[in-house]
This record gives C-alpha cells, sequence and structure tokens, in this order.
C-alpha cells in the first residue's frame, strides 16, 4: 500500500469550495420552499407533505450516483463529471421553481408545477452535493478527513448564510411583496443570482482538482486494481448493504433523530416566526361545506361549470352595482382589473382575495367595464359570492357536490348527492383559520426566517472550528446535539427576533456536527473499495427520516392545539424538534468508532 500523504490546505480547500455554492442553492431551498408554497395558496396542514419528494429523490438518486461514480473512470475524472452535470441542471431548475404562481396557473396547477421543479431541483442539488463528499473519502487519509471535512462543513454553512440573507438583503432593492399567489421579487432574484453562484463554484472546483488514475488510487487505498468498484458492486446494494460494519447502523440511528429534527425547522420556521415574532393576521380558508348535517370535505360545491369552493376560498358568482345584481365574467374597476376568474384581483391597485363571507363593498368608481360594456353613474359595489347564491328560496334551483379529477382536471359531479336547494334545511361552510400568506408581515417573517436560518449556519460555522479541538468525538457529537435541542425548545418561547436568534444559534451547534460527525465516524471505518457505493447508501439515513417526517408532519400538527390566534401551531413542531435532537445526542452513545485500516 502506497504512503497515505497529507495534502496541503489548499488541495482540501479546493476539494469542497464546490459546496459552498451548492450549499446556497440547498440554503434557498430549505429556507424558501415553504414560503413559496404558502404564498401560492397550499394550506399549512399540507405543508410537510410537499417536503417528502426532496429527500425521496436524494435517496433514490444518491445511492446511484455513488454506485455510478464508484465505477466510472474517465479523462474529466471519477466524480467531477457528476457533480458538474448536477449543478448546470439545477442552474436552470432554480429559474423556475420561485415563478411557479407567475405563470397563470390555478393555485391547483401552480402547486403541481412548483412540486415537479422542487423534485428537479433536489435531485440535481443531490447530484451535485455526494461527489463532494466522496471526493474527500477517495483522496484524503483518514488523518486528514476530520479535518477535511471540518473544510467542508465550513464552507458548506458559509454558502448557507449567503443563501439564508440573500432575500433580505434584496428587500433594501426590490419589493418583498407582490400579488396574490405570486412569490415577491426578493425571492425569485434570490434564486437568480444563487444559479449564477453554484455554477461558478462548481466550475472552479472542476478546474483545480485531479482525481487520482485507477492505479494510483488501488494504491493509496491499498486495494487491487481490478477490485476498485466494479466487481464489490456487482453484487448488488442490498448485499454491500447488509455487510454494511455496525459503525453505519449506529450513526444511521443519531441520523434518523437529527433530520427529521431540522425537517420540521425547514417546514415550518416561517409559520412560526410569523405567528412568535410578528402581528401577522390571519384569513379563514374554506374546507368544504355542511348541508342538512352531513360534511361534504375535500370535495367541491359546484354549480355551472365554476366551483363554488375551489383551493380554499370562495369563488364570485357576480356583484351589484347599485343593488342591481350581474353575473360578470369580467370587471375593470378605472383601468385595473376587478374580477377575473371568479376571484376579486385588484381593489384600487392592491391584490385581494374574496373573503369567506362572500359579500363586501368594494367603492366607487369613475369608469366601470363589465363584460366590455361600460356602465355610467356607478355607485356602490359589492360582490357576491357563488355560495351566497345557493340558498333556499333563490332563483338556483340544482347545486352538486363534485369532485376534481387528477388525472383529466375535469369536475366530476357525484350524482348520488344532487339535491334541489329548496329541499335544505340547513348549509353551512366549513373552515379554518391560516396566516395571511399575502401580507407584508408574513413576508417580513419569511425574510427574517433567513436571517435566522444565517445565524444557524453562522454559529455552526463557528462551532466547526470547536468541534476539532473535541479529544472524544462522541462526547462533541452528544454535546453539540443537546446544545441544539435546546435551542429548538427555546423557539416555542421567544416572541421577538433576539431571542429567536439565540435558540436558532444553539441549534447551529447540532447542524455542525451533523455535517461532519457522520462522515467522519463512517469514512474512517471503510475501506477503499465501496466507499462511494456506501456514502450513497447512507444518504438514506438522511433522506428516509425526512420522509417519515413529512408524512407524520401534517397529523402532528393536526393534534397539536391552535394558537391562540386560531391558526395552526407551527411554533409547537419546533419543540417536536428538540425532542427529537435531544433524544439523538442519547443514541450517539451506542456508537463504537471502528477503522477501515485494521482489516487491510
Amino acid at each position: 500500500m502506497e504512503k497515505q500523504r497529507d495534502l496541503g490546505f489548499w488541495k482540501l480547500w479546493n476539494l469542497s469550495f464546490g459546496f459552498f455554492g451548492v450549499q446556497i442553492a440547498y440554503a434557498l431551498q430549505s429556507s424558501q420552499v415553504s414560503r413559496i408554497f404558502a404564498t401560492i395558496g397550499a394550506d399549512p396542514h399540507d405543508l410537510s407533505y410537499f417536503w417528502i419528494l426532496p429527500p425521496l429523490m436524494g435517496m433514490i438518486v444518491q445511492p446511484i450516483v455513488g454506485t455510478a461514480s464508484d465505477r466510472t473512470w474517465t479523462r474529466l475524472g471519477r466524480r467531477l463529471p457528476y457533480l458538474l452535470v448536477g449543478a448546470l441542471i439545477a442552474m436552470v431548475v432554480m429559474c423556475f421553481l420561485p415563478n411557479s404562481g407567475s405563470l397563470g396557473l390555478g393555485i391547483s396547477q401552480a402547486i403541481i408545477f412548483g412540486l415537479v421543479m422542487l423534485m428537479l431541483l433536489d435531485t440535481t442539488i443531490n447530484m451535485a452535493m455526494q461527489p463532494f463528499k466522496m471526493l474527500v473519502g477517495d483522496m484524503v487519509n483518514e488523518k486528514q478527513k476530520g479535518f477535511a471535512y471540518s473544510i467542508q462543513s465550513f464552507l458548506c454553512n458559509a454558502g448557507s448564510v449567503v443563501g439564508y440573507i440573500a432575500p433580505l438583503c434584496l428587500a433594501y432593492f426590490l419589493s418583498n411583496t407582490a400579488p396574490a399567489g405570486e412569490v415577491p421579487p426578493t425571492v425569485t432574484w434570490a434564486f437568480y443570482i444563487g444559479a449564477i453562484i453554484l455554477l461558478a463554484c462548481v466550475v472552479y472546483t472542476f478546474a483545480t482538482v485531479k482525481e487520482m488514475p485507477p492505479a494510483e488510487y488501488a494504491a493509496f487505498h491499498g486495494v487491487k486494481p481490478e477490485d476498485k468498484g466494479e466487481k464489490k458492486a456487482s453484487g448488488g446494494l442490498l448485499r454491500t448493504l447488509v455487510s454494511a460494519p455496525k459503525v453505519f447502523w449506529t450513526v444511521g440511528l443519531v441520523q434518523f433523530f437529527c433530520w427529521a429534527a431540522f425537517m420540521y425547522m425547514w417546514v415550518y420556521s416561517t409559520e412560526a416566526i410569523a405567528n412568535q415574532a410578528y402581528d401577522t393576521p390571519t384569513a379563514e380558508r374554506v374546507e368544504g361545506v355542511t348541508i342538512n348535517g352531513k360534511s361534504y370535505n375535500d370535495k367541491y360545491l359546484f354549480n355551472g361549470k365554476m366551483p363554488v369552493i375551489e383551493d380554499g376560498s370562495l369563488t364570485l358568482g357576480g356583484i351589484t352595482v347599485d343593488g342591481v345584481y350581474t353575473s360578470p365574467s369580467l370587471v375593470v374597476l378605472n383601468g385595473d382589473t376587478l374580477i377575473a376568474g371568479g376571484q376579486v384581483v385588484y381593489e384600487n391597485g392592491t391584490p385581494k382575495i374574496t373573503p369567506h363571507e362572500g359579500m363586501r363593498a368594494i367603492g366607487n368608481s369613475d369608469r366601470l367595464v363589465i363584460d366590455g360594456r361600460e356602465v355610467d353613474g356607478v355607485g356602490k359595489i359589492e360582490t357576491v359570492s357563488r355560495y351566497a347564491q345557493i340558498q333556499p328560496g333563490t332563483t338556483l334551483t340544482l347545486a352538486h357536490i363534485a369532485r376534481l379529477d387528477e388525472g383529466t382536471g375535469e369536475y366530476m359531479l357525484d350524482e348520488t348527492t344532487d339535491f334541489p336547494v329548496e329541499h335544505t334545511e340547513s348549509m353551512t361552510l366549513n373552515y379554518h383559520k391560516v396566516l395571511n400568506v399575502a401580507s407584508a408581515q408574513y413576508q417580513s417573517a419569511g425574510n427574517d426566517t433567513g436571517l435566522l436560518f444565517a445565524i444557524q449556519g453562522l454559529v455552526a460555522v463557528l462551532w466547526a472550528l470547536v468541534l476539532p479541538l473535541f479529544r472524544k468525538r462522541k462526547i462533541a457529537y452528544s454535546l453539540s446535539l443537546l446544545i441544539g435541542g435546546i435551542g429548538f425548545a427555546s423557539i416555542y418561547f421567544s416572541h421577538n427576533l433576539v431571542m429567536l436568534g439565540v435558540g436558532y444559534g444553539l441549534a447551529g451547534c447540532a447542524w455542525a456536527a451533523m455535517l461532519a460527525m457522520p462522515f467522519t465516524i463512517l469514512t474512517n471505518a471503510l475501506s477503499g473499495n465501496n466507499i462511494g457505493t456506501y456514502l450513497g447508501l447512507f444518504n438514506c439515513t438522511i433522506c428516509l427520516p425526512q420522509i417519515i417526517a413529512s408524512l407524520l408532519g401534517g397529523a402532528i400538527l393536526s393534534v397539536i392545539p391552535v394558537t391562540v390566534l386560531g391558526v395552526p401551531n407551527a411554533p409547537a413542531m419546533l419543540m417536536v424538534s428538540g425532542i427529537l435532537l435531544v433524544c439523538g445526542a442519547f443514541a450517539v452513545w451506542g456508537i463504537k468508532e471502528t477503522y477501515g485500516s485494521q482489516t487491510k
């Protein structure tokens, strides 16, 4: 076996520098995705479900990238080609994701488009991220791996800070609000700039790093050239997993608690901050209707070709002008489009959403156009919802409950629930309160989410420099997670940005340990044969807990009592994160470190 030489600082730095750009993209995703989907119109109880896709794609993509790159030996390198291709695609997707609500789609269609973009973004980020971990495993000896992963952790957290504060910084130059359903320019341009930096950093690493050729790699890791991964991997991922060292599983248990905790931070922080530190107004989201004591939730009260209830709000059935009713499809007031597509679009230049009570005074007008016909001498204008029309004694004679066919996008009548309105004894709306995502307060909380994540990242950068000073890794690991758990739990009791900053800062200690400790402990326990494969499989210990946490998030939020404002209790989900990290701190003591060199 060739002597495992030490690498100079700048070579170690170049190995991981591209991670700085990748992490900017990841930080924008983690801090802004819930804000983007909430702004488009997603229900808070559904937010965690949208987060299933990123870890699911990571669990699929990273083992494939790891195994494939173990078998790849090209003139351009072994891991580097995957890194470059992933970054190129991620850059393109980052330009589409924040525009999901600006393409003229309905709320449901915009959310579906955003989910597809999120899936592609996380797939390509994973494709670009995994090779950096493998490069350290390939090219750094056991003595330097802890230091190499600390450099990677430093660059990772530095990139996170830039990504987190980008929308807040851009608020000095761009608007932080937008029409209802659209993402503010601060977020959109943060993604554009992040995409450019991502590509530049990855190209730098690609240009400055030269991977080992097969013979040199085999000598460095003490394996036979013909054993460099092809034959070992051919036994299948399951066989490789079964033969994994015990430390793979014990560290994986710690990972489960840690990544579930941080998943809830990413999903619920904006909602929690808007609730805790801002006087954010509330809105009412319509869930369905109760007719004669029977509830019809997750369906649509259907009137003609327009649903009465759609995407959590009522649609308009018309307006009254000086007491005279009309059923228009388009209303232009003083040159601004007032009503289109069954919703109030603008009110005196300000975007509005139809209120649930269904009637609202709009104001006076000098010039009103209804379906292309100008109306003179207009005084009071009020909206009329379709729900208001479906009442006993009105001219409407029949209403239906309908369901949306996800495959065709068409509304399908549920024939068994047709009923004449005159036979209806009672009909009431079912709704719950949510924070008003179109409000300036909510969007400011979205920017401060980035600020608090940046504080977490800065503390993680500093704590990453402290971690190598501990003589025993398990003490450093466990202590870091315990501090982070206390930080998350404190957020539930914090009602200003200063105290919230303290809580997120303490959570940064856990984040630094999560990024450095597991990979140091694991790669030290592996020989050179299948490092890429094992690291790809180990990524499942990051992705699987996030998937499980996402599946359970909505249910947990539903059983937690609402806040004093009557909205879903997102701050309590951060308390759940704290409990999970404390469990992880105790699980650390089940790890027994081993070294791959002992088996050579």
